[in-house]
């Protein structure tokens, strides 16, 4: 199994960052690693996620397990699991602000060989969390 993470303090509302989070239009003026995002981030909805890491491939996840504003997976995978790829958004209240965490799993059968083609998403993880956390703190003022 793959796993990428990221967490950060961010001195916002949880709200804030959930409403920055699942606004799909706004994630380009606010994160370097989108290059644009189509549709509704809902529960149950299917977004198609253009990155930095593969700008000429459109990413097709579900979003699911919508927890507002705690908590979402997006996710896409192969048949009888043979793949699967599943990000998990958390918003964690605390003093002063609440933790982002984002974690990016990678698991099934074929895993071991597609992850050798993917490249490594640490760089784009940090970029996402920044950010984030620079807008949401703008936003919170």
């Amino acid at each position: 199994m793959t796993t990428y993470s990221v967490t950060r303090a961010i001195a916002a509302p949880a709200q804030t960052i959930w409403d920055l989070l699942t606004d799909a239009d706004s994630y380009p003026s606010w994160n370097q690693s989108v290059l644009g995002i189509e549709g509704q981030i809902s529960d149950g909805e299917k977004i198609k996620l253009t990155s930095i890491v593969n700008p000429d491939r459109q990413f097709k996840l579900n979003v699911t397990d919508v927890d507002a504003p705690n908590s979402m997976v997006w996710w896409d995978g192969m048949p009888l699991g043979l793949f699967k790829g599943v990000r998990t958004f958390k918003l964690t209240p605390g003093d002063g602000g609440t933790e982002f965490s984002m974690e990016e799993v990678y698991s099934g059968l074929m895993a071991p060989m597609i992850t050798k083609s993917i490249p490594d998403m640490t760089e784009s993880f940090e970029l996402f969390a920044d950010g984030l956390k620079a807008e949401a703190e703008k936003r919170a003022g």
